[in-house]
C-alpha cells in the first residue's frame, strides 16, 4: 500500500513539473508572438540613438503582431509614424535577419533628401526633434534622394540615423508591410545605457 502510494505521488509530481513546463513554455510563447521580444543591436547604423550590443525591448502589439508561419498580421493600436525606430525582416537574401532602422515615410507618401535634411511631402521633417540632429545623405544604389521617390502600397520607408554608414531604404529598397516585426521602445543593457527610446 506504501509503495502504490509513493507511485501515485512520483506520478503526481511528474505531471505537475510537466504542466508547469507547458504553460510556461507557452506564456513565453504568445509574449515572444503577441507582446515583446529582445533583440542586440549588431551593427553602428542608428549611431548615436543605438549603439552596437545596445540590448533593446521591441513592442509588437503597437503595430499588429505578426502570426507566425503565416503571412498574416493581427489589427495593432496604430501604423508607424515619421520618427518611430522599428524592427523588421531584412529584405532577400536574408529575410530570417532582423534589422532596425527609423521610419521615414508609408504608402503614399512622396520622399525627398535635400542639404541633409529629409523632405515628405513637400514639407521638411523637423519633428520629432531627432530629425534635426541627422544629417541624411542622398547617395544609395536603390534610391539618389535629390529625386522624388514615392512609396508604393504596402510598403515602408526606413533610413538609418547613422546616414553615412548604413545600408537602408536608399540601398535595397522598401520594407514590405508584411516584414515590420514591432516598434523599439527601451534599452534594457548595458545597465549604463538603460533609457527609453525617445524621438528626442
Amino acid at each position: 500500500m506504501a509503495q502504490k502510494q509513493e507511485v501515485q505521488k512520483k506520478k503526481s509530481w511528474f505531471r505537475e513539473t510537466v504542466e508547469i513546463v507547458v504553460v510556461a513554455f507557452l506564456l513565453a510563447f504568445v509574449i515572444k508572438v503577441f507582446i515583446f521580444e529582445f533583440y542586440k543591436i549588431p551593427s553602428g547604423s542608428m549611431i548615436p540613438t543605438l549603439l552596437v550590443g545596445d540590448r533593446i525591448v521591441v513592442v509588437k502589439f503597437i503595430y499588429g503582431p505578426r502570426l507566425p508561419f503565416i503571412n498574416f498580421r493581427l489589427p495593432g493600436f496604430r501604423e508607424p509614424k515619421t520618427g518611430d525606430i522599428v524592427v523588421f525582416k531584412a529584405p532577400p537574401p536574408n529575410p530570417e535577419v532582423s534589422f532596425i532602422k527609423r521610419f521615414i515615410a508609408g504608402p503614399g507618401d512622396t520622399v525627398e533628401i535635400k542639404d541633409g535634411k529629409i523632405v515628405l511631402n513637400g514639407k521638411e521633417v523637423e519633428n520629432p526633434p531627432a530629425f534635426r540632429r541627422i544629417y541624411y545623405y542622398n547617395r544609395g544604389d536603390f534610391w539618389q534622394g535629390d529625386k522624388p521617390l514615392t512609396v508604393p502600397k504596402d510598403s515602408y520607408l526606413v533610413l538609418g540615423d547613422n546616414s553615412a554608414n548604413s545600408k537602408d531604404s536608399r540601398y535595397w529598397g522598401f520594407v514590405p508591410k508584411s516584414g515590420l516585426i514591432g516598434k523599439a521602445v527601451f534599452v534594457m543593457l548595458p545597465l549604463n545605457r538603460m533609457q527609453i527610446i525617445t524621438d528626442k
